[in-house]
């Protein structure tokens, strides 16, 4: 006789053990790289069998692509950057100013899990041409969230009038790049709340009048 909790349960442990697997791949393909990781060595770390990995993600690649993803979002809802609560708050700011400190604060929080994985993913679709095929969109999602971004900061009270909002778009995909990120927080030894602070003073040169 079922008590109805089953399912739930065994549904938090699968959800629970694709947790494990994703953390373990993600360690791993950071410490060592992606070409030099095994399934073994993800399936070891995560404590489970092989073939679990391999029931649950289907290959190497797959399991490189839900990283990716659950990482740049931070869980594993199907929910648009664009749609995200962080991004929401900004666009609902009422001032330019307000909206750049929130974009950049939930830009910086991405990032803080993103950056890693960026190099990862540069010399993983570098030596396999087909990692690249696992996103097959022509347009780069992170400029696509930078214009949605500009449009709305230069539509707001404070914003530079004179800036067009292709402009505004460059500055922020290109001041809040995983690779500007790297260079100041991982080279240079920055804490991520100075690029945080510097982002935001930076932008806000150019992108909100001064009184």
């Amino acid at each position: 006789m079922s008590d109805g909790k089953r399912p739930g349960k065994k549904a938090q442990k699968s959800a629970e053990t694709r947790r494990r697997v994703l953390g373990a791949a993600g360690d791993l393909f950071v410490a060592q790289g992606y070409g030099a990781t095994t399934l073994q060595e993800v399936a070891d770390r995560a404590g489970v069998a092989v073939q679990t990995v391999y029931f649950v993600f289907g290959n190497k690649r797959r399991l490189l692509k839900e990283l990716v993803d659950v990482t740049i979002a931070g869980d594993d809802e199907p929910v648009a950057t664009l749609d995200r609560p962080w991004f929401r708050e900004a666009l609902a700011a009422g001032t330019a100013a307000e909206h750049l400190l929130r974009y950049v604060a939930g830009t910086r929080a991405v990032l803080d899990r993103v950056a890693p994985m960026t190099r990862v993913l540069e010399v993983a679709a570098a030596t396999d041409p087909e990692v690249p095929l696992l996103w097959p969109d022509t347009e780069d999602p992170r400029h696509v969230v930078a214009t949605a971004a500009a449009r709305s900061l230069m539509a707001k009270p404070g914003a530079r009038g004179a800036v067009p909002v292709e402009h505004a778009a460059d500055l922020l995909y290109g001041v809040l790049s995983p690779d500007l990120y790297l260079l100041f927080v991982r080279e240079r030894g920055w804490a991520p709340e100075r690029f945080e602070r510097w982002a935001y003073e930076t932008l806000l040169r150019d992108l909100v009048e001064h009184e």
